[in-house]
């Protein structure tokens, strides 16, 4: 038995299913859909875009397709960028032992822009052509993109066949449709025009691009009179969507996780959160799928939704954990819940009392390994300064951030505060980033515990395609890094060497990842052939400098510190998914450009 049979085996034996049982189809005559992650077996459960989506089609009669998953499995053999299987077996799926390059259709998430090259990395792997001109229909899978890390899909243009915008639970199950009757009746039209009808789905080799020197573009047009000018994202509502998007199908037996809302009550310039509309899933599908993981004794649960206090029923969702809790440590067991970041002003103290009671809680990102930290709340600022704050559309005032540091204090059982920053944006000034040291080291006072801990975590701006920001100018990362020093020596001058290594951590993400999410983030569809020529060169992505990145762009007709202006041209890379208003953009930007001239 192979390495990689043996490794399935035991995925196999551990998994659960949580959801509805359904009918396994027989897949004679439908399409084999095979979804690649690139993550480990934990990992890839709580990706609940394709979990879901595999869930969809599986339980599905009226979809013509079978759906499969493969992912990063332990035995795989890094070399370089490269990943290949143990002894050269075929690389397949969790659920077939036939290989995925003989799939009808692939699908790949990509949640972060400055992780495109993964396709890359998984299309080898599968032993499938990269680019969509070297596929043939009929012999080689179509691949299709989706998630947050192709809100620009230009970088990827040449080498995913579609790209699926927003929830894909109505356009994947048509494209599959659309797909089989195409297998026995290929009439006149093509099957990359059929598919650029369906709503929701881009295609790009579809369209047409005009470029201009060192990156962007001048036009963008549809190749067929058929073919839309503007794809719009679709965004469905709750009854559309089956209980597996807000609930994980799948538990490893430690770990599940559900999500009680979707977007966001507010709009911030510079986060696409409260880009669709906010929905909330109901209770009673929350609290049955509690008592689905109690049944299956599962003992950590993972709220996964940045704005979990703008759910109207959290109250309730918490009490029906909390008693799950109380029952399993009657039985000596240990529940955990772990909660992403919540907005400082929508927390009470009704709601850190129902947190409280839980027991053991944390935060989303616990594998930061804080020692005795009996419960952490996140909270985002994004700026020091107030009138900054106000700018870029953020609700979470100074007097509000204090107020739920004082009922921090109050509850005694929080004495860890993770606080996010934003560093390298339009209208910030120097005093404003030492500003975020004084902050950190005014909620630590705050907050009063002997013992209490603060975590500035920082992040670089990244204006993200489809926000109010999305033309802004960016610093250059190893500029943000600096920043990211500037402000760490400054809290350590404020509070002494001693305090500051036992109650503050400073952290930011590395400079390489933020140079190719500066690229990736915005560029045309030339920047997917610069991370080829990266990947085939064997250079480290994960390492990767500017001057190695900027050089290979050279190469390509492409300038760096192009994608880093502020993009004032008409026609934006991806202008045909973008749907911003260009008035609004320009007030946006003409108010921080006032204020930062205010110096």
């Amino acid at each position: 038995m192979s390495q990689l049979q043996q490794e399935i085996d035991g995925i196999l034996a551990r998994e659960i299913p949580v959801v509805d049982p359904y009918e396994p189809k027989d897949p004679a005559g439908l399409l084999r859909m095979v979804f690649l992650m690139p993550f480990g077996h934990a990992y890839s459960l709580m990706c609940n875009g394709p979990m879901s989506l595999r869930d969809l089609i599986n339980r599905s009669a009226d979809v013509p397709a079978v759906a499969e998953r493969a992912i990063q499995y332990e035995c795989l053999i890094r070399d370089g960028n490269q990943l290949t299987t143990p002894n050269g077996v075929p690389y397949r799926s969790i659920e077939s032992p036939l290989p995925v390059n003989q799939a009808d259709v692939i699908g790949i998430s990509v949640v972060n822009s400055g992780d495109l090259h993964s396709v890359l990395r998984l299309l080898d792997l599968a032993g499938i052509p990269r680019r969509t001109a070297d596929r043939v229909p009929g012999v080689h899978p179509l691949v299709v993109g989706g998630n947050s890390g192709l809100a620009d899909p230009e970088p990827l243009a040449d080498y995913l066949d579609a790209v699926a915008l927003g929830e894909a639970e109505q356009s994947l199950p048509e494209l599959l449709r659309i797909v089989h009757a195409h297998r026995t009746d290929l009439g006149a039209t093509p099957l990359h025009e059929l598919i650029a009808r369906l709503p929701g789905l881009y295609v790009p080799s579809m369209y047409e691009c005009d470029f201009l020197p060192g990156g962007g573009v001048s036009a963008i047009r549809p190749a067929r009179l058929t073919v839309p000018d503007r794809v719009d994202a679709q965004y469905l509502t709750v009854d559309d969507l089956h209980s597996a998007h807000f609930c994980y199908p799948v538990t490893d037996g430690t770990a599940a996780g559900l999500h009680p809302v979707l977007g966001c009550l507010h709009s911030c310039g510079f986060c696409n959160l409260g880009v669709p509309a906010f929905r909330q899933a109901p209770l009673d599908m929350l609290t049955d799928y509690v008592d689905r993981l109690e049944a299956h004794k599962v003992r950590k649960i993972i709220i996964s939704a940045p704005t979990f206090t703008q759910y109207k029923n959290r109250r309730e969702l918490l009490e029906h954990i909390r008693a799950y809790a109380e029952r399993a440590a009657a039985e000596g067991e240990k529940v955990t819940t772990i909660i992403g970041s919540i907005r400082a002003d929508e927390i009470s103290a009704d709601y850190l009392e129902a947190v409280t009671e839980l027991g053991d809680f944390g935060h989303l990102f616990t594998e930061l390994n804080l020692g005795k930290a009996r419960g952490i709340i996140t909270i985002a600022p994004e700026w020091a300064a107030p009138d900054l704050v106000a700018l870029y559309g953020k609700t979470q005032k100074r007097e509000r951030v204090d107020k739920a540091i004082d009922l921090c204090r109050e509850s005694e059982h929080v004495n860890t505060v993770m606080l996010y920053f934003i560093v390298g944006a339009p209208g910030e000034r120097p005093a404003d980033r030492y500003a975020i040291a004084d902050y950190a080291h005014d909620v630590r006072q705050r907050l009063g515990h002997p013992d209490g801990t603060v975590i500035v975590k920082l992040h670089q701006f990244m204006p993200k395609p489809g926000t109010l920001s999305q033309r802004l100018r960016m610093a250059d990362p190893d500029l943000a890094q600096e920043y990211g020093d500037q402000i760490a020596a400054r809290l350590r001058e404020l509070v002494g060497d001693e305090e500051y290594k036992q109650h503050y951590r400073v952290e930011q993400f590395g400079a390489s990842r933020m140079h190719l999410e500066v690229v990736c983030s915005r560029g045309d569809r030339r920047m997917g052939h610069v991370l080829e020529d990266l990947y085939d060169a064997g250079t480290d992505l994960s390492a990767i400098t500017k001057d190695q990145l900027g050089a290979a762009l050279e190469k390509r007709g492409l300038d760096y510190d192009r994608h880093l202006r502020h993009m004032d041209e008409p026609v934006l890379p991806w202008h045909t998914v973008n749907h911003v208003n260009p008035a609004a953009e320009r007030e946006f930007a003409a108010a921080l450009a006032e204020r930062e001239a205010r110096a």
